[in-house]
């Protein structure tokens, strides 16, 4: 009698959750089967990452400019929620670069060009002069950071000294005393830097300039020998050497590693921006289309498979994702709907051993995290943070019985025991009643006295298997945090989470993330058209012991 009223509740659960939304939907049923015995890969404790860019103020798109004053050079570092935002992450990694990376020099040292701004000019890459970052400006943005408790990645320039080729070529030699002179400096001040990057999308055919592998192989190696030097009397931690920070291409990436050679390069990024141009029509489609999402998978496949064949002492990190290039999606990138497109991101490529997944921007473009001007988060803010907070490093084999619009990820839980999911529902037709299973044949209801009694426990770590050795009489919970649009409006700016808009506080601050508690014998349920993290503590999954 008790298992026919547990059966009664699940479904029943699941129906008053879905009159929230709609009951116009259908009610399917997906299992999961999460494989906890042993982890397929690990991210870095620090997946979740965010860019700063160089972006003047009138870089323009489609005849948008949506940059104002976000870049490194002119974003206004006083501002109390841009500090929160950051903190709200204790820590959060950041990458300085972007397009006009190559384009800067450091007033520092024998300068020999004059120190100034970027400018339009029509003959200059990406329409934009060279510019200069400022001795002072670089001591406030290392402060702004060091303080808010940044991982810093600082990217360098890789074409000074260079000349124009044909086409996008680029060659001759790379002239490294400024960078070094800024190395120096940096050093000198004991600014704490996680890692250096060298050169922005110069890889293979590159945008808007490339540099053959040959003369890059033999570029880093130079870099490495100042890094190695500059930090060698350092009391400083010897920073990361990060390269090549541009698209894959299997043949260039290959040869990079080849003649730079073991230990030189520590990590190497490529960049991702699987949806197409920022004013396509089809974005919208593209993000709810699970079979276009999943294409992209043989890029982190591929790049991870490159590295372990010819630089397995390296890591590989997305080190630039926006979705949409060219600044992003109008009302699109900034909105709820693009949090289908970026947690799928972070799911997917930390299954293929990507240690780092850095977002393009932190505020900067329709992509930014934050909005520009008032640094008010938007929803994919929110996704971020709570991969960050809930979403361990050790990654999890998932099997389900669900279509393809259910997207299913699992992780080790972050700080404490037991498993976390996402829940990714990009079915407008389809709410989901989950079971969880942990894989494991093993008779997890064995009673150690014959006669006695069954408790509500026992009749139930049959249905739900995840309960495992760990669980003891009484009432186990679990935590769920559901994220929907406002009023149903995917191009929402606001995210909802447990039916709670997220909106910062009467006193600017980041709003809390609370969950919803519920007890073993409830359902897991997805909305149609939503997210959802589930943890689940007392999962029993050895491998996150």
């Amino acid at each position: 009698m008790g298992f026919k009223v547990c059966i009664f509740l699940f479904f029943l659960g699941c129906l008053l959750l879905a009159s929230e939304t709609t009951m116009a939907r259908d009610m399917k049923r997906a299992s999961i089967v999460i494989q906890g015995a042993s982890r397929i890969t690990e991210t870095d404790e620090n997946f979740v990452c965010a860019t700063l860019d160089w972006w003047p103020h009138d870089k323009c798109n489609y005849d948008n400019c949506p940059w104002g004053y976000s870049s490194v050079i002119n974003m206004d570092l006083s501002r109390p929620l841009l500090a929160k935002a950051i903190q709200a992450f204790n820590p959060l990694r950041i990458r300085i670069g972007g397009s006009l990376q190559d384009q800067v020099i450091y007033d520092v040292g024998n300068l020999k060009t004059p120190c100034r701004p970027f400018q339009k000019i029509s003959s200059g890459l990406f329409g934009f002069s060279k510019g200069c970052l400022h001795m002072k400006r670089w001591d406030e943005l290392h402060s702004f950071l060091t303080k808010s408790g940044a991982i810093l990645t600082f990217g360098l320039n890789a074409l000074h000294g260079r000349h124009k080729l044909r086409g996008n070529a680029w060659g001759g030699a790379w002239n490294h005393e400024n960078t070094q002179d800024f190395i120096n400096y940096t050093v000198s001040n004991g600014y704490v830097i996680d890692s250096w990057e060298f050169g922005n999308e110069l890889s293979g055919t590159g945008v808007g300039a490339s540099v053959s592998a040959e003369l890059y192989g033999k570029d880093v190696i130079v870099l490495r020998d100042i890094i190695d030097k500059m930090y060698k009397d350092s009391r400083l931690i010897k920073p990361k050497l990060v390269a090549p920070g541009g698209f894959y291409e299997q043949q260039w990436y290959t040869k990079l590693l080849e003649i730079s050679g073991p230990r030189v390069v520590d990590v190497v990024t490529h960049h991702i921006y699987n949806l197409g141009s920022g004013n396509d029509p089809q974005l919208v489609k593209k993000i709810l289309d699970p079979s276009y999402l999943s294409k992209v998978a043989e890029t982190f496949k591929n790049v991870n498979k490159t590295i372990q064949e010819h630089g397995p002492w390296a890591s590989p990190w997305v080190g630039e994702s926006g979705g949409a290039y060219n600044s992003g999606g109008r009302r699109v990138s900034d909105t709820f709907i693009d949090s289908f497109w970026y947690l799928d991101q972070l799911g997917m490529s930390s299954k293929h051993n990507t240690k780092v997944y850095c977002r393009q921007t932190l505020v900067g473009g329709f992509y930014g995290l934050l909005e520009k001007g008032t640094f008010v988060p938007n929803p994919d803010y929110y996704s971020a943070l709570l991969w960050h907070r809930l979403m361990g490093k050790g990654v999890l084999a998932v099997q389900t019985d669900g279509p393809p619009q259910l997207r299913v990820y699992a992780h080790c839980s972050k700080g404490r025991e037991g498993v976390t999911l996402l829940l990714i529902n990009l079915s407008n037709q389809s709410d989901f009643t989950v079971s969880v299973s942990n894989g494991v044949n093993l008779a997890l209801n064995v009673e150690s006295k014959p006669k006695r009694k069954k408790s509500l426990l026992d009749t139930l770590k049959k249905p739900f298997a995840w309960i495992g050795s760990k669980a003891s009489d009484g009432y186990l919970n679990r935590e769920e945090y559901h994220l929907t649009p406002e009023n149903g409006e995917l191009r929402s700016k606001t995210m909802v989470l447990n039916g709670k808009p997220l909106k910062t506080t009467e006193t600017g601050d980041i709003p809390n993330l609370e969950p919803v508690i519920r007890g073993v014998n409830s359902p897991v349920c997805v909305s149609s058209l939503s997210m959802s993290f589930i943890v689940l503590p007392s999962f029993d999954a050895s491998a996150c012991s």
